[in-house]
């Protein structure tokens, strides 16, 4: 009778996402063939975008991810993780190395290698839906080359703009672990191995690495094959976003959402000014943090907020990817898209706080022309923006310091937390 009372309900949700669907897919389908010079050159300039800029920056990542988790790299990182992530997080400690690589790396590798511990059963569906959100988040090069110095032409701008994206994450993870129903079968405090946490993490490696039993040749040739497939779904996602978002700017049917989004600033005491940096940052990051960044007439502390929004909400165009990543396992895309609007709130409200303390000096320069120097692209969009040439000097070392950074702060805050945890069992 229960399950017979649920099936309507189950079928009239089904019914209203398909005619949803399909009523989006008929919009879109008849604005390309109203604009098919526009749809054409936006697809082009995502093809380009994907060759030239998404395939050599994320194909190498998603190719190691298989390697370390066929050589059980990850495993022995877990292992050694564990004690910090379980009492922080309430997460296993493979968690830890996800968080750090999804920090240095940027998105969405964090989501590729969440859904490979999600289908080997290292996670379950509630902590990879967790892994996933807090591990969308942006790269340090990005952020500070493409944002801080191209879009607001300053360096001063990175301080609030990383505080405020990274902590975010971190604070955010940390609440939904406390949250988290389903954690309680996670216990705070794993048993101590009787040999040592380091003999424990490589017969954890070397057991990952015998129940994995490919040859190094056949491996490497199934990364590789696994790792092209995503990458080209990627590139169709970047694709179709890069057409659907000029299509509708042309349109002309993303002004009721404009003027919407503005009385909602004004409600809340920002210029409605800011309102098209919204409307370009929910479909695509890089779109959204260029225009934050380059209204005239608003103060500095408002435009840097609102990019820090931008970048935790991450933009339509990277949940696709997410998405897409994810499509193999029991994922659920409504609580990752609720942590996602938290985080980007979160961050504003972290940029508003920390702000008196950073002072940093208004900047003067019109951050809508890239600085001299500027001759490279920025990985992970859909449409073209330049980087400072300087900055891809130091990318090789921008990778281990924000990974190993990573690694630092969660074992420190970790030992926090399970001090305070064996403090409160004891009395």
């Amino acid at each position: 009778m229960i399950r017979n009372s649920r099936e309507p309900k189950s079928d009239r949700h089904v019914l209203a996402t398909v005619f949803a669907i399909g009523g989006i897919s008929l919009v879109i389908g008849f604005l390309a063939l109203a604009n098919p010079h526009i749809a054409l050159s936006a697809a082009l300039r995502g093809v380009a975008v994907w060759w030239d800029i998404l395939f050599p920056a994320l194909f190498p990542f998603f190719v190691m991810s298989e390697l370390l988790l066929g050589f059980g790299i990850v495993h022995l990182a877990g292992t050694l993780l564990d004690p910090f992530m379980r009492p922080l997080f309430r997460l296993p400690g493979v968690g830890g190395f996800i968080v750090a690589m999804g920090f240095a790396s940027g998105y969405p590798v964090g989501a590729k290698l969440t859904s490979r511990l999600m289908e080997q059963k290292l996670v379950t569906r509630d902590q990879g839906e967790r892994l996933v959100a807090m591990t969308t988040t942006s790269d340090p090069i990005f952020l500070i080359g493409a944002v801080s110095i191209g879009f607001f032409g300053s360096l001063q701008a990175a301080p609030a703009l990383a505080v405020a994206h990274y902590s975010g994450a971190l604070l955010l993870g940390l609440v939904a672990g406390f949250r988290s129903r389903a954690s309680g079968d996670l216990s705070l405090t794993p048993p101590k191995p009787p040999g040592g946490r380091l003999r424990a993490a490589l017969q954890a490696m070397h057991r990952a690495r015998i129940a994995d039993g490919r040859p190094f040749g056949v491996m490497l040739q199934q990364s590789l094959q696994s790792s092209l497939t995503l990458i080209v779904i990627v590139g169709g996602l970047v694709v179709f976003f890069s057409a659907v978002l000029d299509l509708l700017l042309h349109s002309g049917l993303l002004l009721l959402f404009r003027d919407s989004m503005g009385e909602l600033l004004r409600l809340i005491g920002l210029s409605p000014k800011l309102a098209p940096a919204f409307v370009s940052g929910t479909f695509e990051v890089t779109l959204g943090s260029k225009a934050a960044a380059t209204v005239p007439g608003i103060p500095l502390v408002d435009r840097v907020a609102v990019a820090a929004f931008v970048l935790s909400w991450a933009g339509l165009s990277v949940h696709a990817q997410v998405a897409g990543l994810m499509s193999r396992t029991a994922w659920r895309y409504l609580p990752f898209a609720r942590m996602r609007l938290a985080h980007g709130i979160l961050a504003m409200a972290i940029v508003y706080a920390i702000w008196p303390y950073l002072g940093p000096s208004a900047i003067t320069g019109s951050a809508s022309i890239p600085p001299p120097g500027m001759n490279a692209m920025v990985p992970g969009s859909p449409h073209a923006v330049l980087l400072p040439a300087s900055s891809f000097f130091s990318s090789a070392a921008w990778l281990p310091f924000t990974f190993l950074l990573t690694i630092a702060i969660i074992i420190a805050a970790g030992s926090v937390a399970a001090a305070l945890a064996a403090i409160r069992r004891g009395r």
